[in-house]
């Protein structure tokens, strides 16, 4: 190091000079009369050698604080090799370069790679697999998905309340997130973002987390990330409610057991809104024991646009993508979405979880006498259980009824049901491969088959799902 590389070179200097005066006169022999102003000589190097010593320590001193204040990047300090001259300040970590590095470090940087095989034994006309969120394609080789992350999440305890979130998602994925021209006026602009959001925590009892932008919908049991799932394919009910929402969140935390969630958004799957409601959501998240999680949620949306895309938007010019014609008069009906689940780690191996849904949307909120608008509704619900046989094997299943009434989902009325199995095989940290069986049955004809035009009443699907993910992030993503 730079102060012990000082210190040697001072304590030779003063050494030399401590050996010089004490050297005796040689076989007796009487001093020179030279040696009075060698003396003086001497004791005027003496005295200069004690300035720079007294110098150097101060230097020490000055390297030290400054070590202490960034942090330690003194120590971080590249040691040059023996014999090497003072190296270059340049070699050194500075303040601003510790600030730097202290902010990565804070910060994460993970990826993930999501992909599959999937075979489909009804041989569906394109090789597509009906009413599926993910897996949407058989008989292929698919990307599924592949996600960069970055995150830096707030520390109060560190005084630092803010932070911020960002996902990019590339794949087939990302088209099921953001594929709905109808949904999304110009959906190609915000495609390859599935979350970006800034968060500060406000000193407000035990911190008031606030969230701006944009983030995955945590409406259902189910999430993005396939490795946080217990099964690959993603349930009816993943595949209906929101995927996404653009405005402010708050989660409030009454108590170690109780927080309260409050959302106020565009809308569902709506990063520019298509009319000028401003969806609400009202919630709560209780632990009533170490090993239960229960989350209630109601959402209040009105989902129907007052805007077309137009062509021609006269004179004036406009952004590409922002020319609209109104639509007069705009269905003004209400969505009301009721959604429960709840987590329960029965055992260390043993993980149970339960969802039900209620969700019924109208067309317009007031009927003009003698005209009728019958309400869609969607109600139903999904039963899983996961075992971890294993630290590298583990077993789970689903169980799910979803009945569609007026077609909100599917399209036409039906009963939908399904059964998956998954079986994993963690060959190492970071790397997965899922085995799933599943079986989907309706009431009603209406999955694919190898005849155009003619339906099914039930597909049945085998799938290898092969997934990497790697960073610094701990727990689910």
């Amino acid at each position: 190091m730079k102060k012990d590389r000082f210190s040697r070179r001072a304590l030779t200097a003063v050494c030399a000079c401590a050996g010089f005066l004490a050297v005796p006169s040689i076989q007796g022999q009487q001093p020179p009369s030279s040696w009075p102003e060698q003396s003086v000589n001497l004791q005027q190097r003496v005295t200069q050698l004690e300035a720079e010593v007294s110098e150097l320590k101060t230097l020490v001193k000055q390297l030290q604080s400054a070590n202490r204040a960034s942090g330690g990047a003194a120590a971080n300090a590249v040691t040059p090799e023996k014999g090497d001259s003072d190296p270059p300040a340049q070699q050194f970590v500075t303040a601003d370069d510790a600030k730097t590095l202290a902010f990565l470090r804070d910060t994460t940087i993970n990826l993930s790679l999501d992909t599959y095989y999937e075979y489909n034994f009804n041989h569906p006309v394109g090789r597509v697999n009906l009413l599926r969120a993910y897996d949407v394609l058989s008989n292929e080789f698919s990307l599924n998905q592949a996600s960069v992350i970055f995150e830096r999440t707030p520390d109060p305890a560190a005084g630092r309340r803010w932070g911020g979130r960002l996902d990019l998602q590339f794949g087939q994925a990302t088209d099921t997130l953001q594929g709905n021209p109808t949904n999304e006026p110009r959906p190609d602009i915000y495609r390859n973002i599935f979350q970006v959001y800034g968060t500060y925590i406000v000193p407000l009892g035990k911190g008031l987390n606030v969230d701006f932008g944009k983030w995955g919908s945590s409406l259902g049991v189910e999430g993005n990330y396939t490795k946080d799932q217990m099964n690959y394919s993603r349930a009816y009910w993943f595949d209906f409610l929101p995927f996404y929402h653009m405005g402010l969140r708050a989660s409030f935390p009454v108590s170690d057991r109780f927080t309260v969630n409050y959302w106020v958004i565009n809308g569902t799957n709506q990063v520019e809104a298509t009319n000028g409601f401003k969806d609400e959501l009202f919630g709560f998240t209780a632990k009533p024991h170490k090993t239960l999680t229960w989350t209630m949620n109601y959402y209040l949306g009105q989902e129907h646009p007052d805007r077309a895309p137009a062509t021609n938007c006269g004179p004036i010019p406009v952004q590409p993508g922002l020319c609209f014609t109104a639509i007069r008069p705009a269905p003004d009906g209400r969505t009301h979405i009721f959604d429960s689940y709840a987590t329960w780690q029965a055992t260390p191996k043993l993980t149970l979880q339960l969802e039900g849904d209620y969700v019924i949307q109208r067309l317009w909120r007031n009927q003009a006498p003698g005209e009728s608008s019958a309400p869609s509704h969607v109600d139903g619900g999904a039963a899983y259980i996961a075992y971890q046989l294993t630290p590298k094997f583990a077993l789970a299943t689903r169980a799910e009824y979803l009945s569609d009434r007026g077609g909100l989902f599917s399209g036409i009325t039906q009963a939908l049901k399904e059964n998956t199995v998954t079986f994993d095989y963690k060959v190492a940290d970071g790397t997965l491969i899922r085995y799933e069986w599943r079986r989907d049955f309706s009431n009603q004809p209406s999955f694919l088959t190898d005849v155009q035009g003619a339906f099914s009443k039930q597909q049945n699907t085998a799938t290898i799902g092969l997934l990497w993910w790697w960073g610094r992030k701990q727990g689910a993503w």
